[in-house]
């Protein structure tokens, strides 16, 4: 069994930050679960493109709001804490957060923890 908080994670390698948002890692490939789960937090007033080539991910708003949009279909939503989205097709994204947004986020294939975004916004695949 794992039993982990998220203060403490703060502040150790399971915890990543970029200029536009925070990502705690609770659970990492070598917790062997086969997914990753991570507390994230977007900046108020930041802009993020993403494109998850190598992951699939799923998303959900726990805190704030703001704006997901779909660049591969040409779709926007409206993203506030009881959403959830997922990335089913890798689909290349912009979040905006117009106010902090906190989310809960899953991956598979899990990430190892070290992993940012690329200069296109995309996690590499670690083994």
């Amino acid at each position: 069994m794992i039993v982990r908080s998220l203060n403490e994670i703060t502040g150790t390698e399971r915890e990543t930050s970029a200029e536009t948002w925070t990502s705690r890692r609770l659970l990492l490939k070598s917790d062997g679960m086969g997914f990753s789960l991570h507390d994230t937090i977007l900046y108020a007033g930041t802009t993020t493109e993403m494109e998850y080539q190598n992951h699939l991910e799923a998303v959900y708003c726990i805190e704030g709001k703001g704006r997901l949009k779909d660049l591969v279909n040409d779709k926007e939503y409206v993203i506030q804490a009881g959403t959830m989205y997922a990335l089913s097709g890798n689909e290349r994204h912009i979040l905006i957060a117009e106010q902090q947004l906190r989310m809960v986020c899953v991956f598979n294939p899990p990430i190892v923890g070290s992993e940012t975004h690329d200069k296109n916004g995309v996690y590499p695949l670690v083994e």
